[in-house]
């Protein structure tokens, strides 16, 4: 690969932040200028150092994280839950979360009540003050071009949406799975008389296959009389 050095007149500080972490958006306009404008290059370049570039179309880059230390996968973690965090928080406040986080912003004076709706998942992320709220989360947010803060509100930028994407993905999994239960309910175990011969508990799961391992196929209208006895055992519950 022939490279021409005297076009990446920003390779210094474009490597230094990329290797810290740092996301490279349109608010650092000469180092997103370069890249956008020797992007190839600069791509192959850092391939052949052994990262990887990725250039995301909503106008960030940053470096894959397989190259990061232990203490950067560690704020990667405390960044994910704070993101998880803040969507549901907003989401029960009735604010939009992609709005908020898609550019939008969050005072410095709305830490105090997250802090204490979500003091247990915060103190799993070894978080238990406002203090280390701002110094552990916050500042890194920022350092890492996640978002910007000026005089108490951090305004959140493009690479927000690498978390965003995430908690999206997980929101529908789990909008998913509640659909899959509302229509197949957990089994329901029957006890059954110690004495009896029976040798497995019976349920009322509609998975069930032991009326067909049997060999006794149940009818159209019997499976429907059962469904209907299900649904207003459930509503009586």
């Amino acid at each position: 690969m022939h490279l021409d050095l005297s076009e990446l007149s920003q390779l210094a500080p474009i490597f230094r932040e990329l290797f810290k972490g740092f996301h490279i958006s349109r608010r650092d306009p000469e180092l997103y200028a370069q890249l956008s404008n020797h992007q190839d290059t600069y791509r192959g370049l850092f391939k052949a150092l052994g990262f990887e570039l990725v250039c995301d179309t909503r106008g960030f880059y940053y470096f894959v994280p397989d190259q990061a230390a232990a203490q950067v996968n560690k704020t990667a973690q405390r960044l994910s839950l704070f993101t998880f965090i803040l969507v549901e928080h907003l989401a029960d406040q009735g604010r939009d979360p992609i709005a908020v986080l898609d550019g939008g912003s969050l005072g410095r004076d709305e830490l105090p009540s997250l802090l204490d709706k979500y003091r247990d998942l915060f103190i799993q992320a070894e978080v238990q003050t406002q203090d280390e709220l701002e110094e552990k989360i916050m500042r890194r947010m920022t350092q890492l071009g996640f978002a910007s803060e000026d005089n108490g509100i951090y305004r959140f930028l493009p690479p927000m949406h690498r978390f965003l994407d995430v908690c999206l993905s997980v929101q529908q999994d789990r909008d998913l799975a509640a659909s899959l239960h509302s229509h197949l309910p957990l089994p329901t175990p029957v006890l059954i008389d110690e004495d009896s011969d029976e040798k497995l508990l019976q349920t009322d799961d509609p998975l069930d296959l032991a009326p067909f391992i049997e060999g006794e196929e149940e009818s159209e209208e019997a499976a429907l009389a059962r469904a209907i006895a299900q649904e207003q055992q459930e509503m009586d519950a």
